[in-house]
């Protein structure tokens, strides 16, 4: 099968929306797929406003046009809301190609963030975006309610997985930093609520990992933190499993991805109970959620570390790719399963 696969987020960022992609695009072309990723890359760009890590293309129509018109795809899946994802809408709709799209980022929440645009505004702008696809994968079934609630039609489950080889639990810890470590993962930047981290009152260590706008700003704030930058593959691994604990404050996410990563190396996770945690966190599980913060994070410190690593172990990217695969068959995706939120294999 010819798949193509458009989306503005992509290397060098590194946040779940890419890894996912990423993986998935891995394992199509390890089963004999053919895909083709049309990303930024390959494309004049400039840095977005207030996060120049992420780079908007310019005028990228007839580039695409000519890409897709060459590779001759038997499924489109356009992965975001930005230049890239638009300007495969438009061919889509020209050529009368159906297409599926991805709900990944609560972009509407991190305008709202930056800037005082109503969040009705920007959900008409990307209900509008959406409208026309056959249908629109989403993660949980929590963030598939609140975007029914926002007047999203045909929304189908594509849960996420975690490479349980990769991400492992380890006996020595890389950190020798005063117990209990306490520690955030993912991107530096005002939707992630970091501040209400690292405002927590907790004994012990708290540790960043992880690169963004808001990076500088933070460490001049918190100078008892320890900002460690990015990190990436074993050793991204062995600082996640030193932790005792990882807090994740975002209240924007779709899912949170390094929260699977946390589990797999038996780090329990703090989280308030919204779209995302709601529907991978199981409280004494593996972790604890809580409307306060700090009692998330002091409870789920008492979680046993081994049924946090048995969780993780039941989901697969394979499994996540398979979902996928099923979603964008020419032949059935007018009529997609809806499989499980959180497809397991074990």
């Amino acid at each position: 099968m010819r798949i193509a696969i458009v989306t503005d987020a992509w290397y060098p960022q590194v946040n779940g929306v890419v890894r996912t992609l990423n993986k998935t695009i891995t394992l199509l072309r390890e089963w004999g797929h053919e895909v083709l990723c049309i990303n930024p890359e390959a494309f004049r760009s400039v840095p977005m406003p207030t996060y120049p890590d992420i780079p908007l293309v310019l005028f990228p129509y007839r580039k695409l046009k000519g890409m897709l018109d060459e590779f001759q795809p038997d499924a489109i899946h356009i992965s975001t809301e930005g230049p890239l994802g638009w300007a495969g809408r438009r061919y889509c709709l020209r050529n009368d190609f159906p297409y599926t799209s991805t709900y990944h980022t609560r972009f509407p929440e991190y305008v709202r963030l930056r800037a005082p645009i109503p969040l009705a505004l920007s959900y008409a702008f990307v209900r509008t975006f959406h409208k026309k696809a056959v249908l629109t994968m989403v993660a949980t079934s929590s963030m598939k309610k609140t975007l029914q609630k926002h007047g999203f039609k045909n929304l189908k489950y594509w849960t996420r997985g975690v490479d349980i080889k990769h991400f492992v639990p380890q006996e020595a810890s890389v950190m020798d930093l005063p117990r209990p470590i306490a520690i955030y993962l993912g991107r530096v930047a005002v939707e992630k609520n970091i501040t209400d981290f690292l405002d927590l009152d907790l004994p012990g260590s708290k540790v960043v990992i992880g690169n963004g706008p808001a990076l500088e700003d933070l460490k001049t704030k918190y100078p008892e933190a320890h900002f460690l930058g990015y990190r990436e593959n074993g050793d991204l691994a062995r600082h996640l499993a030193s932790a005792d604990v990882m807090v994740f404050p975002s209240k924007t996410d779709t899912f949170g991805l390094v929260m699977l990563e946390a589990m797999a190396c038996g780090v329990p996770v703090a989280t308030y109970p919204v779209e995302g945690p709601l529907d991978v966190i199981k409280n004494g599980i593996n972790g604890w959620m809580d409307e306060d913060l700090q009692t998330a994070a002091d409870e789920a410190l008492k979680v046993d570390r081994r049924q946090c690593r048995i969780f993780a172990e039941g989901y697969s990217w394979e499994a996540c790719t398979r979902q996928f695969l099923s979603l964008i068959q020419p032949n059935r995706v007018n009529q997609a399963s809806e499989p499980k939120p959180a497809e397991k294999t074990g």
